[in-house]
């Protein structure tokens, strides 16, 4: 039987805690310092509180420290890491092969390390790579397909395998992303990203002929996976993640429920082949809607293989739910053609076309609801451009956020217990009951003479015993062993009774979880070498192995590395000297490889059916201040490469 995780993101305890309640198996979130995320950060105090209420579900917490990690940093991450182990996390999310050599001597057993995304683990070479340093898990590249998945499984079957299966997309494979850098001096290997992806750029060909006017011809919908898990999880995937370490609460507790359901549902046809993570059953106070929560337009990206539709040229902002066309216009106010319901203060907007230097271009106009009667809508201000037969989006459901932030859902894990006799008192009995694992029954005995009661106590026996609702369980069945309900209990002592089970029961938890996971470094003369495990564009551009302290230079230097090369943020070394005095061997950064093409999205892939274009290549992404970014298509790999024109 294949354990089955639902992971989610937490921008802070209140949001993990959320994640917990509505289904989650396990939630990933940001220390102080050193997460892909700069600004999710959390204190070590918040993230024990997490932990704690984690585990009461034999949940699990993972903390990211994916960032590349300076010299002067190095003791204090470690030292972070130390403080962490103390309060209970569960497993570390790394990027930096130098705070990897560091910390991984440190860890208990218990205690995972998982190769970040940023890692670039996109074939079967790097992933064995990483398993034969010690890593118990790879998060895959977002853009592999369940074919891609499953071979991996498949020949590392020991391996796990983490996937993302919902959320903003990275148009570059993830560690392998330096336009920010480049750019705007902001790292996204540092957590500071400034989503040069989500720009407009014209695309222009080596004639300076426009092709595309201020287009965001790099910026991806979000993806969305819900109806692909199954074939996730046959692929051999063990962990499913949610994008969202930025994202609000009420984000966290739509997508985590909707995506825990459908789990549930795959689980309930194949009880014999799949089971969750962790413990507890969830009853929810509301339906989960994926098209209310913020997103780009979805897409499963490469699940299923390369399809068309993957980006979103007009707009790199939410578009959210279709609601309808408009139908009539009036001064103040228009009607909606459409089965949807409107509230007061919900945000709506539309795809405007206009014309920008004779080339047509469209815009998102978003306006806010003042005043909704039926499907007539009296906005603040009427949106310029709104036509009768244009489609509305609405963005902002106000009704459904208010839904949102009450209780939405309540989880507990089902026990079967049992009282009996024994000869100087009373001994409860109780079982975890669970699909995947078989937990061992506990006992707790309490003294006090059996006295004979008037009447049948049965009733009240169970009625006190199973006042569990400030805890973590709840009864699914109550057994009375013979002669109980005929003896006299004060509510005292089963109270006493039921408070020293449930000390029971969260200490064979507790248990559980510390005895469930342990590291294995990989052993085995057959050990790959660091050259062997990335793509052919390591060996012209060695600062994409991210090297941006001694230790990791160390580490790549034992693993027969000979060029080295320092981390393309360490002094902009490419960004300035090396490029003009390298010309020749290197012509120019590598600042971005994608698997997104912007040839074949637009219908100009040859290979793939597409039109015979008429322009020049090659082809130019150009920003308004005129800086330019060559596009570079190798079509041999199917990947699009991206380089400064400068």
């Amino acid at each position: 039987m294949r354990t089955i995780e639902l992971l989610a993101p937490a921008k802070n305890v209140e949001c993990g805690k959320a994640a917990i309640d509505h289904g989650a198996d396990a939630v990933y979130i940001g220390a102080q310092k050193f997460g892909a995320r700069q600004s999710a950060g959390n204190s070590v105090e918040d993230i024990a509180e997490l932990c704690a209420y984690a585990h009461r579900y034999d949940a699990r917490v993972h903390v990211t420290l994916n960032t590349i990690i300076y010299d002067h940093e190095l003791d204090d991450t470690i030292k972070l890491v130390e403080e962490l182990i103390e309060v209970g996390v569960d497993a570390f999310l790394v990027q930096d092969m130098g705070l990897f050599s560091a910390i991984k001597k440190l860890l208990p057993p218990y205690v995972a390390l998982h190769a970040s995304t940023q890692c670039d683990t996109r074939t079967v070479n790097k992933a064995k790579w990483l398993q034969q340093q010690g890593f118990n898990r790879v998060v895959l590249a977002r853009e592999l397909s369940a074919d891609e998945i499953k071979n991996i499984h498949e020949q590392l079957p020991s391996l796990e395998l983490e996937a993302f299966v919902h959320g903003a997309l990275c148009v570059s494979y993830s560690g392998v992303c330096y336009a920010s850098q480049h750019c705007f001096d902001r790292s996204a290997n540092r957590g500071a990203c400034s989503q040069f992806c989500r720009l407009a750029f014209d695309l222009v060909d080596s004639d300076g002929h426009m092709i595309e006017k201020q287009a965001h011809l790099l910026s991806l919908k979000d993806m969305k996976q819900i109806d692909n898990l199954e074939t996730l999880m046959r692929s051999g995937a063990c962990s499913f993640k949610i994008e969202g370490r930025l994202k609000d609460i009420n984000y966290v507790k739509n997508v985590v429920s909707a995506y825990s359901q459908r789990l549930d549902e795959i689980i309930a046809k194949y009880p014999k082949e799949f089971c969750r993570a962790s413990l507890g059953n969830v009853v929810y106070q509301f339906t989960p809607d994926l098209n209310k929560t913020f997103n780009r337009g979805y897409t499963n990206y490469f699940v299923q293989g390369r399809q068309a539709n993957i980006f979103s040229p007009n707009t790199p902002k939410a578009l959210g739910e279709y609601v309808g066309k408009v139908k009539e216009l009036r001064k103040d106010s228009f009607n909606v053609a459409g089965t949807a319901t409107f509230t007061n203060g919900d945000g709506l907007c539309f795809l405007r076309m206009t014309v920008v230097g004779g080339i047509e271009k469209t815009t998102l106009e978003g306006f806010r609801v003042n005043r909704a009667e039926g499907n007539r809508l009296y906005p603040y201000k009427m949106p310029q451009g709104l036509k009768p037969g244009v489609g509305l989006y609405r963005n902002q459901d106000q009704a459904f956020e208010k839904e949102l932030s009450g209780e939405t859902a309540v989880r507990r894990i089902s026990v079967a217990m049992c009282l009996e006799k024994y000869k100087e008192g009373y001994v409860l009995k109780a079982e975890i009951l669970s699909s995947h694992n078989a937990f061992p029954q506990v006992e707790v005995k309490l003294p006090f003479e059996h006295q004979l009661a008037k009447k049948a106590q049965c009733e009240n026996i169970v009625k006190q015993l199973t006042k569990l609702g400030t805890t973590v369980y709840e009864c699914h069945n109550m057994a009375i062993g013979e002669g109980v309900e005929q003896c006299f209990i004060p509510n005292s002592v089963l109270a006493e009774l039921r408070r020293m089970i449930v000390e029971q029961l969260d200490k064979m938890v507790a248990a559980q979880r510390m005895q469930e996971r342990y590291r294995h470094m990989a052993v085995g003369k057959n050990r790959l070498v660091v050259i062997e495990a990335n793509p052919k564009q390591y060996q012209g551009f060695t600062y994409l192995y991210n090297i941006s302290n001694q230790v990791a230079l160390q580490f790549y230097q034992a693993q027969g590395l000979k060029e080295v090369d320092m981390a393309y943020e360490i002094a902009n070394k490419y960004k300035v000297d090396r490029v003009k005095k390298q010309r020749e061997s290197v012509p120019d950064a590598l600042l971005m490889q994608c698997r997104h093409c912007i040839r074949y999205s637009l219908g100009y892939c040859v290979k793939r059916g597409g039109k015979q274009p008429s322009w020049h290549e090659p082809l130019y992404l150009t920003l308004p201040d005129k800086r330019k970014f060559r596009l570079e298509f190798d079509c041999k790999n199917c990947q699009m490469n991206i380089h400064p024109a400068e």
